[in-house]
Protein backbone atom coordinates (compact mmCIF):
# COMPACT_ATOMS: atom_id res chain seq x y z
CA UNK A 1 0.00 0.00 0.00
CA UNK A 2 1.60 3.20 -1.15
CA UNK A 3 -0.91 5.92 -0.32
CA UNK A 4 -0.54 8.12 2.73
CA UNK A 5 -2.19 7.28 6.05
CA UNK A 6 -4.70 10.07 5.49
CA UNK A 7 -5.65 8.55 2.17
CA UNK A 8 -6.35 5.23 3.87
CA UNK A 9 -9.53 6.78 5.20
CA UNK A 10 -10.51 8.10 1.77
CA UNK A 11 -12.25 5.44 -0.34
CA UNK A 12 -11.03 7.09 -3.52
CA UNK A 13 -7.46 6.17 -2.58
CA UNK A 14 -8.08 2.55 -1.71
CA UNK A 15 -7.95 1.53 -5.34
CA UNK A 16 -10.75 -0.15 -7.26
CA UNK A 17 -11.27 -3.45 -8.96
CA UNK A 18 -10.76 -1.82 -12.36
CA UNK A 19 -7.55 -0.07 -11.33
CA UNK A 20 -5.83 -3.08 -9.78
CA UNK A 21 -3.43 -5.11 -11.90
CA UNK A 22 -4.95 -8.31 -13.22
CA UNK A 23 -3.46 -11.29 -11.43
CA UNK A 24 -4.06 -14.97 -11.87
CA UNK A 25 -6.04 -16.09 -8.80
CA UNK A 26 -4.60 -18.94 -6.85
CA UNK A 27 -6.31 -22.25 -7.34
CA UNK A 28 -9.19 -22.60 -4.90
CA UNK A 29 -8.67 -25.32 -2.33
CA UNK A 30 -11.56 -27.22 -0.82
CA UNK A 31 -11.97 -26.06 2.77
CA UNK A 32 -13.75 -28.27 5.26
CA UNK A 33 -16.53 -26.51 7.15
CA UNK A 34 -19.05 -27.54 9.73
CA UNK A 35 -22.70 -27.99 8.90
CA UNK A 36 -22.34 -30.28 5.87
CA UNK A 37 -24.95 -32.82 6.92
CA UNK A 38 -25.34 -34.14 3.37
CA UNK A 39 -21.77 -35.44 3.48
CA UNK A 40 -22.29 -36.89 6.97
CA UNK A 41 -25.41 -38.74 5.82
CA UNK A 42 -23.56 -40.19 2.84
CA UNK A 43 -20.71 -41.29 5.08
CA UNK A 44 -22.97 -42.87 7.70
CA UNK A 45 -26.09 -44.00 5.83
CA UNK A 46 -27.33 -46.14 8.71
CA UNK A 47 -27.18 -43.38 11.34
CA UNK A 48 -30.42 -42.60 13.17
CA UNK A 49 -32.43 -39.54 12.21
CA UNK A 50 -32.72 -36.73 12.98
CA UNK A 51 -29.04 -35.95 13.02
CA UNK A 52 -27.66 -33.81 15.82
CA UNK A 53 -25.42 -31.25 14.12
CA UNK A 54 -22.79 -30.06 16.60
CA UNK A 55 -20.29 -29.18 13.87
CA UNK A 56 -21.03 -25.44 13.89
CA UNK A 57 -21.03 -22.68 16.51
CA UNK A 58 -24.64 -21.69 15.87
CA UNK A 59 -27.02 -21.07 18.77
CA UNK A 60 -29.43 -24.05 18.76
CA UNK A 61 -32.24 -21.93 20.28
CA UNK A 62 -32.81 -19.20 17.66
CA UNK A 63 -34.39 -15.80 18.05
CA UNK A 64 -38.12 -16.17 17.41
CA UNK A 65 -38.98 -14.90 13.95
CA UNK A 66 -41.60 -12.14 14.12
CA UNK A 67 -44.63 -12.00 11.85
CA UNK A 68 -43.69 -10.50 8.49
CA UNK A 69 -46.00 -8.72 6.06
CA UNK A 70 -46.65 -10.76 2.91
CA UNK A 71 -45.43 -7.99 0.61
CA UNK A 72 -41.92 -8.12 2.06
CA UNK A 73 -41.37 -11.28 -0.01
CA UNK A 74 -42.57 -9.75 -3.28
CA UNK A 75 -40.87 -6.35 -3.42
CA UNK A 76 -37.30 -5.12 -3.32
CA UNK A 77 -35.93 -4.07 0.08
CA UNK A 78 -36.36 -0.36 0.78
CA UNK A 79 -33.54 1.95 1.79
CA UNK A 80 -35.54 3.04 4.84
CA UNK A 81 -35.61 -0.58 6.06
CA UNK A 82 -31.86 -0.84 5.71
CA UNK A 83 -31.40 2.43 7.61
CA UNK A 84 -33.60 1.11 10.43
CA UNK A 85 -31.47 -2.03 10.63
CA UNK A 86 -28.25 0.00 10.70
CA UNK A 87 -29.65 2.20 13.48
CA UNK A 88 -30.51 -0.93 15.48
CA UNK A 89 -27.03 -2.33 14.86
CA UNK A 90 -25.43 0.96 15.93
CA UNK A 91 -27.39 0.87 19.18
CA UNK A 92 -26.62 -2.81 19.82
CA UNK A 93 -22.89 -2.52 19.04
CA UNK A 94 -22.49 0.94 20.64
CA UNK A 95 -21.34 2.59 17.41
CA UNK A 96 -21.85 6.37 17.39
CA UNK A 97 -22.60 6.75 13.67
CA UNK A 98 -24.79 4.24 11.75
CA UNK A 99 -22.91 5.38 8.65
CA UNK A 100 -19.96 3.35 9.94
CA UNK A 101 -21.94 0.11 9.58
CA UNK A 102 -22.48 -1.87 6.39
CA UNK A 103 -25.06 -4.67 6.20
CA UNK A 104 -24.10 -7.66 4.07
CA UNK A 105 -25.52 -11.09 3.23
CA UNK A 106 -23.36 -12.75 5.89
CA UNK A 107 -19.81 -12.06 7.01
CA UNK A 108 -18.53 -14.67 4.56
CA UNK A 109 -19.49 -12.28 1.74
CA UNK A 110 -17.40 -9.56 3.40
CA UNK A 111 -14.45 -11.90 3.91
CA UNK A 112 -14.50 -12.59 0.17
CA UNK A 113 -15.01 -8.94 -0.79
CA UNK A 114 -12.20 -7.24 1.12
CA UNK A 115 -9.28 -8.81 -0.78
CA UNK A 116 -10.84 -7.75 -4.09
CA UNK A 117 -10.69 -4.00 -3.70
CA UNK A 118 -7.52 -3.51 -1.65
CA UNK A 119 -4.18 -3.14 -3.45
CA UNK A 120 -1.88 -6.14 -3.53
CA UNK A 121 -0.62 -6.44 0.04
CA UNK A 122 1.40 -8.44 2.50
CA UNK A 123 -1.20 -10.10 4.71
CA UNK A 124 -0.58 -11.78 8.05
CA UNK A 125 -3.30 -13.78 9.79
CA UNK A 126 -3.17 -14.71 13.46
CA UNK A 127 -3.74 -18.45 13.44
CA UNK A 128 -4.62 -21.18 13.28
CA UNK A 129 -8.08 -19.79 12.64
CA UNK A 130 -11.05 -19.73 10.25
CA UNK A 131 -9.42 -20.80 7.01
CA UNK A 132 -11.58 -18.75 4.64
CA UNK A 133 -9.61 -15.61 5.53
CA UNK A 134 -6.39 -17.13 4.22
CA UNK A 135 -8.02 -18.71 1.17
CA UNK A 136 -9.80 -15.54 0.04
CA UNK A 137 -6.72 -13.31 0.24
CA UNK A 138 -4.54 -15.90 -1.52
CA UNK A 139 -7.15 -16.31 -4.25
CA UNK A 140 -6.82 -12.61 -5.14
CA UNK A 141 -3.03 -12.75 -5.37
CA UNK A 142 -2.04 -11.23 -2.03
CA UNK A 143 1.05 -12.45 -0.17
CA UNK A 144 -0.35 -14.29 2.85
CA UNK A 145 1.22 -15.92 5.87
CA UNK A 146 -0.22 -17.27 9.09
CA UNK A 147 1.57 -16.17 12.26
CA UNK A 148 1.30 -17.47 15.80
CA UNK A 149 1.40 -14.13 17.63
CA UNK A 150 0.86 -10.45 16.90
CA UNK A 151 4.48 -9.58 17.63
CA UNK A 152 5.37 -11.29 14.37
CA UNK A 153 2.95 -9.20 12.28
CA UNK A 154 4.89 -5.92 12.27
CA UNK A 155 5.91 -6.17 8.62
CA UNK A 156 2.45 -6.71 7.17
CA UNK A 157 0.24 -4.27 5.27
CA UNK A 158 -2.90 -6.09 6.44
CA UNK A 159 -3.33 -7.97 9.71
CA UNK A 160 -6.32 -10.25 10.33
CA UNK A 161 -7.41 -11.37 13.78
CA UNK A 162 -10.43 -13.55 14.58
CA UNK A 163 -11.43 -12.49 18.08
CA UNK A 164 -12.50 -14.62 19.89
CA UNK A 165 -10.70 -17.12 17.76
CA UNK A 166 -12.37 -19.99 15.96
CA UNK A 167 -11.75 -22.73 17.02
CA UNK A 168 -9.53 -22.08 20.05
CA UNK A 169 -11.54 -19.28 21.68
CA UNK A 170 -8.40 -17.22 22.28
CA UNK A 171 -9.24 -13.56 23.00
CA UNK A 172 -6.73 -10.82 22.16
CA UNK A 173 -7.17 -7.83 24.50
CA UNK A 174 -8.55 -4.70 22.91
CA UNK A 175 -5.46 -2.80 24.05
CA UNK A 176 -3.22 -5.09 22.01
CA UNK A 177 -5.42 -4.70 18.94
CA UNK A 178 -5.33 -0.92 19.28
CA UNK A 179 -1.53 -1.00 19.36
CA UNK A 180 -1.47 -3.02 16.15
CA UNK A 181 -4.02 -0.73 14.50
CA UNK A 182 -2.06 2.40 15.36
CA UNK A 183 1.12 0.92 13.90
CA UNK A 184 -0.70 -0.10 10.72
CA UNK A 185 -2.33 3.32 10.35
CA UNK A 186 1.10 4.99 10.31
CA UNK A 187 2.04 3.03 7.17
CA UNK A 188 -1.39 3.07 5.50
CA UNK A 189 -2.12 -0.48 6.59
CA UNK A 190 -5.32 -2.15 7.70
CA UNK A 191 -6.44 -4.26 10.65
CA UNK A 192 -9.36 -6.65 10.10
CA UNK A 193 -10.96 -7.99 13.28
CA UNK A 194 -13.48 -10.79 12.80
CA UNK A 195 -15.75 -10.69 15.87
CA UNK A 196 -18.14 -13.39 14.70
CA UNK A 197 -18.48 -14.94 18.18
CA UNK A 198 -18.07 -11.88 20.40
CA UNK A 199 -21.76 -11.11 21.08
CA UNK A 200 -21.97 -13.33 24.16
CA UNK A 201 -18.69 -12.10 25.66
CA UNK A 202 -18.29 -8.96 27.80
CA UNK A 203 -18.59 -5.78 25.75
CA UNK A 204 -14.96 -4.92 26.54
CA UNK A 205 -13.89 -7.81 24.29
CA UNK A 206 -14.96 -5.81 21.22
CA UNK A 207 -13.23 -2.77 19.74
CA UNK A 208 -16.24 -1.39 17.87
CA UNK A 209 -17.46 1.14 20.45
CA UNK A 210 -14.15 3.01 20.16
CA UNK A 211 -12.96 1.92 16.74
CA UNK A 212 -9.18 2.15 16.26
CA UNK A 213 -7.80 3.84 13.14
CA UNK A 214 -7.41 1.80 9.95
CA UNK A 215 -9.65 -0.97 11.28
CA UNK A 216 -12.54 -2.98 9.88
CA UNK A 217 -14.58 -5.08 12.30
CA UNK A 218 -16.77 -7.92 11.05
CA UNK A 219 -19.82 -8.91 13.12
CA UNK A 220 -21.91 -12.00 12.46
CA UNK A 221 -25.65 -12.06 13.12
CA UNK A 222 -26.62 -15.66 12.45
CA UNK A 223 -24.42 -17.40 15.01
CA UNK A 224 -25.58 -15.80 18.25
CA UNK A 225 -29.15 -15.29 17.08
CA UNK A 226 -29.31 -18.84 15.71
CA UNK A 227 -30.47 -17.75 12.25
CA UNK A 228 -27.49 -18.60 10.06
CA UNK A 229 -29.78 -19.32 7.11
CA UNK A 230 -30.91 -15.68 7.12
CA UNK A 231 -27.45 -14.65 5.83
CA UNK A 232 -26.80 -11.37 7.61
CA UNK A 233 -23.58 -9.79 8.83
CA UNK A 234 -21.96 -6.39 9.27
CA UNK A 235 -18.74 -4.53 8.56
CA UNK A 236 -17.90 -1.62 10.85
CA UNK A 237 -15.32 0.91 9.72
CA UNK A 238 -14.54 4.58 9.22
CA UNK A 239 -17.43 6.15 7.31
CA UNK A 240 -15.39 6.64 4.13
CA UNK A 241 -14.26 3.03 4.08
CA UNK A 242 -17.75 1.85 5.03
CA UNK A 243 -19.12 3.76 2.04
CA UNK A 244 -16.66 2.02 -0.23
CA UNK A 245 -17.63 -1.42 1.09
CA UNK A 246 -21.31 -0.55 0.69
CA UNK A 247 -20.72 0.51 -2.93
CA UNK A 248 -18.86 -2.73 -3.69
CA UNK A 249 -21.77 -4.78 -2.32
CA UNK A 250 -24.21 -2.92 -4.53
CA UNK A 251 -27.92 -2.28 -4.06
CA UNK A 252 -30.27 -4.71 -2.29
CA UNK A 253 -27.40 -6.72 -0.82
CA UNK A 254 -29.55 -7.84 2.12
CA UNK A 255 -33.03 -9.28 1.69
CA UNK A 256 -36.13 -7.54 3.02
CA UNK A 257 -36.93 -10.34 5.49
CA UNK A 258 -33.35 -10.25 6.80
CA UNK A 259 -33.56 -6.47 7.31
CA UNK A 260 -36.81 -6.79 9.25
CA UNK A 261 -35.81 -9.81 11.38
CA UNK A 262 -32.34 -8.41 12.05
CA UNK A 263 -33.80 -5.16 13.32
CA UNK A 264 -36.23 -6.96 15.64
CA UNK A 265 -33.46 -9.11 17.10
CA UNK A 266 -30.91 -6.35 17.57
CA UNK A 267 -33.55 -4.21 19.32
CA UNK A 268 -34.21 -6.94 21.91
CA UNK A 269 -31.49 -6.75 24.58
CA UNK A 270 -33.52 -8.86 27.01
CA UNK A 271 -33.46 -11.85 24.66
CA UNK A 272 -29.70 -11.51 24.22
CA UNK A 273 -29.10 -11.26 27.99
CA UNK A 274 -31.18 -14.36 28.69
CA UNK A 275 -29.52 -16.21 25.82
CA UNK A 276 -26.04 -15.32 27.07
CA UNK A 277 -26.87 -16.69 30.53
CA UNK A 278 -28.24 -19.92 29.06
CA UNK A 279 -25.25 -20.39 26.73
CA UNK A 280 -22.80 -19.94 29.60
CA UNK A 281 -24.65 -22.59 31.61
CA UNK A 282 -24.75 -24.95 28.61
CA UNK A 283 -21.04 -24.39 28.03
CA UNK A 284 -20.30 -25.61 31.56
CA UNK A 285 -22.57 -28.61 31.08
CA UNK A 286 -20.87 -29.56 27.82
CA UNK A 287 -17.41 -29.17 29.35
CA UNK A 288 -18.35 -31.55 32.17
CA UNK A 289 -19.79 -34.06 29.67
CA UNK A 290 -16.66 -33.98 27.51
CA UNK A 291 -14.32 -34.32 30.49
CA UNK A 292 -16.34 -37.30 31.74
CA UNK A 293 -15.76 -38.91 28.33
CA UNK A 294 -11.99 -38.47 28.61
CA UNK A 295 -11.56 -35.23 26.65
CA UNK A 296 -9.30 -32.35 27.64
CA UNK A 297 -11.21 -29.13 27.00
CA UNK A 298 -8.81 -26.70 25.31
CA UNK A 299 -11.05 -23.65 25.02
CA UNK A 300 -13.77 -22.19 22.85
CA UNK A 301 -16.60 -19.74 23.41
CA UNK A 302 -20.07 -20.11 24.94
CA UNK A 303 -21.24 -21.22 21.46
CA UNK A 304 -18.70 -24.01 20.92
CA UNK A 305 -16.01 -25.98 22.76
CA UNK A 306 -12.68 -27.23 21.47
CA UNK A 307 -11.51 -30.48 23.01
CA UNK A 308 -8.62 -32.91 22.55
CA UNK A 309 -8.71 -36.69 22.65
CA UNK A 310 -6.04 -39.16 21.55
CA UNK A 311 -8.75 -41.27 19.91
CA UNK A 312 -10.50 -38.33 18.23
CA UNK A 313 -10.55 -39.94 14.77
CA UNK A 314 -12.27 -43.05 16.10
CA UNK A 315 -14.69 -40.94 18.15
CA UNK A 316 -15.78 -39.05 15.02
CA UNK A 317 -16.64 -42.41 13.44
CA UNK A 318 -18.47 -43.60 16.54
CA UNK A 319 -20.49 -40.40 16.90
CA UNK A 320 -21.30 -40.41 13.19
CA UNK A 321 -22.77 -43.89 13.43
CA UNK A 322 -24.98 -42.51 16.22
CA UNK A 323 -26.14 -39.56 14.10
CA UNK A 324 -24.00 -36.94 15.86
CA UNK A 325 -21.97 -34.64 13.61
CA UNK A 326 -18.92 -32.83 15.08
CA UNK A 327 -16.13 -30.77 13.55
CA UNK A 328 -12.79 -32.49 13.02
CA UNK A 329 -9.53 -30.84 11.89
CA UNK A 330 -7.13 -32.49 9.44
CA UNK A 331 -4.21 -30.35 10.65
CA UNK A 332 -4.89 -31.26 14.31
CA UNK A 333 -6.24 -34.83 14.26
CA UNK A 334 -6.69 -34.91 18.05
CA UNK A 335 -8.95 -31.85 18.06
CA UNK A 336 -12.74 -31.91 17.90
CA UNK A 337 -15.07 -28.92 18.09
CA UNK A 338 -18.49 -29.39 19.64
CA UNK A 339 -21.40 -27.01 19.27
CA UNK A 340 -24.17 -26.97 21.85
CA UNK A 341 -27.03 -29.50 21.69
CA UNK A 342 -30.52 -28.08 21.48
CA UNK A 343 -33.02 -29.63 23.89
CA UNK A 344 -32.81 -32.45 26.42
CA UNK A 345 -33.24 -35.20 23.84
CA UNK A 346 -30.11 -34.01 22.01
CA UNK A 347 -28.15 -33.67 25.25
CA UNK A 348 -29.10 -37.22 26.25
CA UNK A 349 -28.20 -38.67 22.85
CA UNK A 350 -24.80 -36.96 22.95
CA UNK A 351 -24.12 -38.20 26.48
CA UNK A 352 -25.06 -41.75 25.56
CA UNK A 353 -22.93 -41.68 22.41
CA UNK A 354 -19.89 -40.23 24.20
CA UNK A 355 -20.01 -42.70 27.07
CA UNK A 356 -20.16 -45.55 24.59
CA UNK A 357 -17.20 -44.32 22.55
Amino acid sequence: MKASSANMRDPEHLGSVSSLPITQPAAAEQISHGGNLDAARRRFPGAPEPWIDLSTGINPAPFPIPDLPAEIWSRLPMRSEEEELLAAAAMRYRVADPGMIVAAPGTQALIQLLPRFLPMSSVEILGPTYEEHEACWIRQGHRVSVVSDLDRSNRADVVIVVNPNNPTGRVIPSSALRTVAQALAKKNGLLVVDEAFVDVLPETASVVSDLPPATIVLRSFGKTYGLAGLRLGFAIADTSLASRIRAELGPWAVSGPALRIGKAALCNPHWLAATTTRLQSDQQRLDAMLEAAGFAVLGGTPLFRLARHFEAVKIVEHLGRHGVHVRAFSHEPQWLRFGLPGGEAAWNRLSTALLGA
